[in-house]
């Protein structure tokens, strides 16, 4: 999978790319990665690439010409499944979207900043708008972290055992059961016993079970699903 990441602050992306399951998926070649600099395609001599909206409105909007320039130039070398847009008002990610994404080959994610882009970006270039949450964050660059990470390690191979990924909470809907390792007995704490029975069927059922008791008691909303 490719994933071009442009930003007004790559700089912020570019230490998490060297860690844990992306820098894995990087090491192991299932993952390529790029950042773009926004201020890169300034046409101006101070690299600005924003500026104040039409209409009064407090806060600065980041212009139309860095941004076209910018996917432009990516899309001549590449035809891209989806550009996204991470933005507070898009449609919320969820486990569902991940792995949708996790199925695509070269992604977009775009991370917007200050007050937002300008909306005909968004009209001639987006493909999919997403929200990681209903709150507002100072720019797009966690989004896409939290995006890719999501997205990365459903990829085969990235993780060694690819059941773990699939069980994770969300996958149906419900969240994961309680998980417990050695050892069995931990100060007054035991493990349950059916986990230590080596008996698969009852094991499914009671983590099935334990799944739709933590879900009822904690996310009611995904019931409903």
């Amino acid at each position: 999978m490719k994933i071009d990441i442009i930003s007004a602050v790559p700089e912020s992306i570019e230490e998490y790319l060297n860690h844990s399951i992306i820098k894995i998926a990087r090491e192991k070649g299932i993952l390529n990665v790029k950042l773009h600099n926004l201020h890169d395609f300034s046409t101006n001599k101070w690299r600005r690439i924003d500026d104040y909206p039409f209409g009064g409105e407090p806060g600065m909007i980041i212009q139309c010409e860095p941004v076209f320039s910018c996917i432009e130039k990516l899309q001549e070398q590449t035809t891209y499944d989806e550009i996204i847009y991470l933005t507070p008002d898009g449609e919320v990610f969820n486990q569902q979207i991940a792995n949708e994404l996790s199925l695509k080959n070269n992604l977009i994610l775009l991370a917007g900043h200050y007050k937002g882009i300008d909306q005909r970006v968004r009209d001639r270039l987006i493909t999919r708008e997403i929200s990681i949450g209903d709150y507002v964050l100072t720019g797009g660059e966690l989004p896409a972290l939290v995006l890719m990470d999501a997205i990365v390690r459903l990829l085969p191979g990235v993780i060694g055992d690819v059941g773990s990924a699939l069980n994770d909470s969300f996958q149906d809907d419900l969240l994961e059961s309680p998980i417990y390792t050695r050892p069995a007995i931990f100060r007054d704490m035991e493990v349950p016993k059916v986990l230590l029975s080596g008996n698969h069927k009852e094991i499914e059922e009671w983590k099935y079970t334990q799944s739709l008791e933590k879900t009822k008691k904690l996310r009611k909303d995904l019931l409903e699903k």
